[in-house]
């Protein structure tokens, strides 16, 4: 099962808007977004000062986020990896489900050790990465990898988290995110996926939703110049990248997908009542009341 994507996409954050497939309309998208999308692509004319400013704005809104580690102590066991290389420095923090209140809990701490904590596959992706958003070509030199998570819990029945890996890259003025997000059935021990949460083949409508809201936000001005429509591939690549939390599906995009590094959001937040449609209903859903 692909629920998490390998630990490190990585992205740069400047140069995020002379990445060639932001300079094409995303004809998939429906119509009522084209003029949204074409908009979106003019060059700000916002300073650097301020540009800086609303990044700065932007990444503690999202390091401020509250959520329920307080609530799950006697649950959740937070552990700590750091490593030091001569190319680059890991800091990770992750979490653990006691195992003494539930033996079955081992198959998510398993699938952390395995899939997430992968030092060796981290140096190589590492070493060998594309930078998409890199127009600099400057060489690797001690780059650094951190990473933490924020994590939620819906009704005792399921724990959503969020991984937030902050991508320190030699030459950039900034550090870019990257995201990646689990939903776990606490009652059955297993991971969860979109098809488990929503109807199959609703994964365009998901995206109209998600553009819809993102629209709004463009429209209000504020932080959320020189964002785009979510295109089919990236909603496609990003489908199982939510978060639960009470009554609000929160999908998370990395740094260039849907607003470049300097504004706009990492994230945006779906009301359920917006998402009964594609809503799969069974008694498993623990989105279904």
């Amino acid at each position: 099962m692909r629920i998490l994507l390998p630990v490190l996409f990585l992205f740069i954050f400047f140069g995020c808007k002379n990445d060639p497939k932001k300079d094409e309309v995303d004809t998939s998208a429906p119509l009522s977004n084209q003029e949204e999308i074409v908009d979106s692509l003019r060059v700000s004319d916002r300073n650097l000062e301020t540009q800086q400013q609303t990044l700065i704005i932007k990444r503690q809104e999202l390091l401020e986020k509250e959520d329920a580690k307080a609530e799950m102590e006697n649950l959740l066991i937070s552990k700590s990896f750091l490593k030091k290389g001569d190319l680059y420095t890991l800091d990770f923090k992750y979490p653990y489900l006691n195992e003494k209140i539930k033996p079955q809990f081992e198959n998510f701490n398993e699938y952390i050790s395995k899939y997430y904590l992968d030092a060796k596959g981290v140096e190589k992706q590492i070493l060998e990465e594309k930078r998409l958003c890199d127009s600099l070509g400057i060489p690797k030199q001690n780059e650094s990898r951190m990473v933490d998570y924020k994590i939620y819990n819906l009704n005792d029945r399921l724990i959503s988290v969020l991984f937030y890996k902050e991508n320190h890259y030699t030459g950039a003025a900034h550090a870019a995110y990257t995201f990646d997000c689990l939903n776990f059935d606490l009652e059955r021990s297993v991971f969860m996926k979109y098809e488990d949460f929503f109807n199959n083949g609703t994964e365009e409508e998901l995206r109209e939703i998600l553009n819809t809201l993102l629209k709004e936000k463009i429209n209000s001005g504020e932080m959320y110049y020189d964002c785009w429509a979510i295109s089919a591939d990236d909603f496609f690549n990003a489908k199982n990248n939510f978060v639960i939390n009470d009554d609000v599906v929160e999908y998370y995009f990395d740094d260039c997908i849907i607003c470049p590094s300097y504004t706009g959001t990492y994230s945006i937040k779906i009301p359920l009542q917006m998402l009964m449609p594609v809503l799969r209903k069974y008694k498993r859903n623990p989105l279904i009341l």
